[in-house]
């Protein structure tokens, strides 16, 4: 109803003006999906990461996580408005507002916001304001069918942001200030707020934005970018110091650079992207972030998690299309010595999916695909082998290479139907 309502009133205003139009877009979509092993995922088991490691039972006779489920699932399906307006100072103007249903809650049907923003063209230059997504990820991405679109490997965020982009024949440049909203990093809880509640401010109390800046090439069938994106969080305000709540003046910073290259040329397709990455679980990956010190005042000192971390995808076909995705993750550590807790004997480590995966070495995904698309119906079957093997983990927040070391792995089957309008 309440999209029925937002067409009609910006249909409405079409009518009224003719300097600005309004176009629906959507589709319906239905996942069904196999997994042999107890994964890790979101928005309601649709979008996979990775599989969960061994879970023994008391008598080690047992692995709990080694659990199959099987599910059918129609909440990403998505409806959007493509707007175009007047030209503004000469500039052609144009917006976007996007949702879908994946916002998964108590009732499984909670709306997100996936896209909302302006933008400003003209020429070899842009302007955006609002809600796209982050410079790493893009809206060129692997083309396979699940709803994770290649992560953990590729960087999966949209976020607020001011980006500009300007190009001088072949070449350009993309530069944005970015916050965070619905995609955040981990961290520690406080007194008032607990670990996901105070996530979206971790970045903004570090008050300066997040920012990318990347140097494009683009000519006839090839894009290539070569880039950084830098990272400043604030993890704690304040703390206990005996017996007496003061402010403390902590930070973690991170960059990570990043090589994009595409070729996309009659009915190929193939998409390359790698990243030293540090701190990056705000980007739907297993890099966080650890405690290094503890100071006299009650602040600490912190370290930004590595990982080298890469994708590949080639597809060929146009009403029948084959696709093939290849991705490896690998943890870096830290590269300095991590405070031992001993009140618990613990690591402080803030990554995407908590303490689960703290002791990750290694992950890497094998995923085939093969899809019959028309123009308003598209129907997919993929096959993803992820394996993730774990350890023990090392004082710089390394995995150990000893006896512990260990796979574990998952087969996912997923089966797509899609009606698009």
């Amino acid at each position: 109803m309440t999209l029925l309502c937002l067409m009609g009133t910006s249909l409405l205003a079409q009518n009224d003006s003719n300097r600005v139009s309004v176009k629906p877009y959507g589709f319906i979509r239905n996942y069904l999906t196999f997994d042999s092993r107890k994964t890790y995922t979101v928005v309601g088991g649709e979008y996979n990461m990775m599989p969960y490691d061994e879970l023994w039972n008391e008598d080690h006779s047992e692995d709990i996580n080694d659990v199959a489920s099987l599910r059918l699932q129609a909440l990403t399906s998505r409806f959007g408005l493509d707007i175009t307006g007047p030209r503004i100072f000469g500039w052609n103007s144009t917006g976007k507002l996007e949702g879908d249903f994946g916002g998964f809650g108590t009732n499984n049907t909670v709306l997100r916001l996936r896209l909302a923003y302006v933008r400003l063209n003209k020429g070899g230059s842009e302007l955006l304001v609002g809600q796209d997504w982050h410079p790493l990820s893009g809206n060129i991405m692997p083309e396979v069918l699940g709803m994770a679109a290649g992560a953990p490997f590729r960087p999966h965020s949209r976020t607020p942001q001011i980006r500009g982009v300007r190009y001088f024949g072949y070449f350009g440049y993309t530069a944005a200030l970015l916050w965070q909203l619905q995609y955040m990093n981990n961290g520690p809880a406080s007194a008032s707020n607990s670990a996901s509640t105070a996530s979206v401010a971790f970045a903004h109390n570090a008050i300066l934005p997040e920012s990318f800046l990347g140097i494009n090439f683009k000519s006839g069938a090839w894009y290539l970018q070569l880039g950084a994106d830098a990272q400043l969080l604030r993890p704690r305000t304040h703390a206990l110091v005996g017996g007496v709540t003061k402010k403390v003046d902590e930070t973690v910073s991170s960059i990570t650079p990043t090589l994009y290259a595409q070729y996309v040329a009659g009915g190929w397709s193939v998409k390359l992207r790698t990243l030293l990455a540090q701190n990056t679980s705000h980007l739907n990956q297993i890099v966080g972030y650890a405690v290094t010190g503890i100071n006299d005042d009650g602040s600490w000192t912190y370290s930004p998690m590595k990982a080298s971390i890469s994708y590949l995808n080639i597809a060929y076909g146009r009403k029948y299309r084959l696709n093939m995705f290849l991705g490896y993750m690998k943890n870096l550590g830290v590269g300095e010595t991590l405070w031992l807790d001993p009140a618990t004997g613990d690591y402080h480590i803030y990554m995407k999916g908590g303490d689960d995966f703290c002791h990750l070495n290694s992950i890497y995904r094998i995923a085939p695909s093969i899809s019959y698309n028309i123009e308003s119906f598209n129907f997919g079957i993929e096959y993803e082998f992820t394996g993730a093997t774990y350890g023990d983990i090392g004082s710089d927040g390394s995995i150990s290479i000893n006896d512990n070391l260990h796979q574990v792995s998952n087969h996912r089957i997923c089966a797509l139907v899609k009606y698009n309008f």
